[in-house]
């Protein structure tokens, strides 16, 4: 089964739901429902060189795909699934996307 951890807040993981909704390959994780989903993804985004460039830009680095294999990826492609064209980068620190 493939992770997606993201927030309901953010307007790139809800174009990822709706998109894996019903879809039993997926687990999507809100990282604000809880404290322990935030913690695995700062886990993650702490260890991983896949999120520097998001850290660089000051994006928070969601939806994350974490795949069976231990694979991590930002890009929605990677799992099979579309980016969402009508939104850039989403929940940077400069207040854009989000």
């Amino acid at each position: 089964m493939i992770k997606i951890y993201g927030m309901k807040s953010c307007p790139d993981c809800q174009a990822v739901e709706r998109q894996v909704e019903g879809d039993d390959r997926f687990q999507v994780i809100d990282i604000g429902d809880h404290v322990r989903h935030l913690k695995a993804f700062l886990r993650l985004r702490d260890n991983s060189p896949v999120f520097d460039e998001a850290k660089q830009m000051g994006y928070a680095g969601i939806p994350c795909f974490l795949l069976e294999d231990g694979t991590v990826t930002l890009s929605p492609e990677d799992v099979g699934l579309k980016s969402d064209p009508t939104d850039g980068p989403a929940c940077g620190l400069d207040g854009k996307g989000c």
